[in-house]
């Protein structure tokens, strides 16, 4: 079991055409009519916006949200949004029953994955109390550690980093493998606890262990908890139901019945959870815990939606299910083995620690419990954490596509021209 932080206290592919490409042609239509120049729009993407990217930009919570608590002022813009939708074509599905998925994995290349939305409040509130590096912790193949270090240093903040590893390894260089090696090209500085360490400390009073020392240096630290996962970083969200609804209404066909999606550290699922009860969303959201248990997750999001000052019931808005198996970052040889098939099934790359359990564990229930998803549109979040899939190198050697030395003929003539390299 993971030792998590205390429980926050209260605060006064398809032939159907994705729906984000139908969002982007209505922006291009906005513009031209707007401003008489194609590709110019006030609505269009920040990316899409010469300077807008990494931009601060003033913040209003959706008006089914207006009146929940700690609405920041400000974000900045961090990632690639509105991320796709498309149908997800996987197989054995029950009958009637229809997958799409939501490309947060494609939120960015470094940044990739959910912990952007968080990183735009968090940083957010960072920047305004003046800090000048961040804390955060995580597992030694934390996607939550990679993508903070690359915010910080766009924002131009040191960061560093407790990162949980073995008691074999505590003591070792943790050497370069995935999210390691941005973290340590981006020159994030990494301190190493033991999982027993970890376990018996706790994250809150190792951050603010290392907070203290940096104080003592004249640093100014800002810490982010585990995952981003705090009231505050639940409006990254709570803001993402509201970038679904648009798409859903520009798309005009397609409304969502359940919303699944993997939990980690909480945050995630408490602002979908709590986004689609208030809006017009309006789907059953289910989460499937890659570690620790489902009252752990029900305890801990009603922690944070009561920081929100919510006045929701945990129970009332998320259905969680157990899908840990072998425990955190662990991985049995069929969920490998999944991640692999769907892969050459559908050109959808799971990571093994999160997406890929969530959607080993939705697919397991659908075959269990077919007549509890029959004929519903269900739309799975893919999380992003590509990255520690190369942590499972070895595990999935034996998995990974065949290759050969190919076979040339000594009598074909050699062809100058066009790709001629040496």
């Amino acid at each position: 079991m993971l030792l998590r932080p205390p429980l926050p206290l209260p605060v006064a592919v398809s032939s159907t055409p994705p729906l984000f490409s139908r969002l982007a042609a209505v922006r291009r239509r906005s513009s031209i009519a707007a401003t008489g120049m194609a590709g110019v729009s006030a609505a269009s993407p920040a990316a899409a916006q010469i300077g807008s990217f990494l931009s601060k930009k003033p913040y209003a919570p959706p008006s089914w949200a207006s009146h929940l608590a700690l609405a920041p002022p400000h974000t900045f813009s961090l990632g690639h949004f509105p991320t796709p939708i498309h149908k997800w074509n996987l197989p054995n599905l029950p009958e009637g029953t229809e997958v799409w998925i939501k490309r947060d994995d494609l939120s960015g290349m470094q940044l990739s994955g959910n912990k952007v939305r968080k990183l735009e409040f968090l940083l957010s509130d960072a920047v305004a109390q003046g800090a000048d590096c961040v804390i955060t912790v995580g597992g030694i193949q934390s996607n939550h550690c990679r993508a903070t270090a690359v915010a910080a240093k766009y924002l131009n903040l040191d960061c560093y980093l407790i990162l949980r590893t073995s008691k074999l390894l505590v003591d070792e260089d943790p050497g370069l493998v995935g999210n390691l090696l941005v973290e340590r090209l981006l020159g994030a500085h990494i301190d190493l606890v033991s999982k027993e360490e970890y376990g018996k400390i706790g994250s809150v009073a190792l951050a603010d262990l290392l907070k203290k020392r940096l104080l003592e240096e004249g640093r100014k630290p800002y810490v982010i908890p585990v995952g981003g996962s705090n009231s505050l970083g639940t409006w990254g969200y709570i803001e993402a139901v509201r970038e679904l609804e648009q798409q859903i209404q520009l798309s005009g066909d397609v409304q969502f019945d359940d919303i699944v999606v993997a939990c980690g550290s909480g945050g995630t699922i408490a602002g979908l959870a709590l986004g689609s009860k208030l809006s017009s969303l309006k789907a059953k959201v289910h989460a499937f815990s890659v570690c620790d248990d489902p009252e752990y997750f029900y305890d801990y999001v009603q922690g944070l939606i009561d920081g929100l000052q919510s006045g929701l019931d945990s129970h009332d808005i998320v259905s969680i299910q157990n899908a840990k198996g072998l425990g955190y970052a662990m991985n049995t040889a069929e969920e490998l083995k999944f991640v692999k098939d769907i892969a050459a099934a559908t050109g959808i790359v799971l990571d093994p620690v999160y997406s890929g359990k969530g959607a080993y564990a939705m697919l397991k229930d659908m075959a269990a419990n077919p007549s509890k998803w029959n004929g519903r549109k269900v739309l799975f979040v893919h999380t992003g954490g590509l990255l520690g899939l190369y942590d499972k190198v070895d595990q999935m050697s034996s998995l990974a596509g065949s290759w050969r030395r190919m076979d040339l003929e000594e009598s074909v003539p050699r062809k100058d021209g066009t790709g001629k390299m040496f």
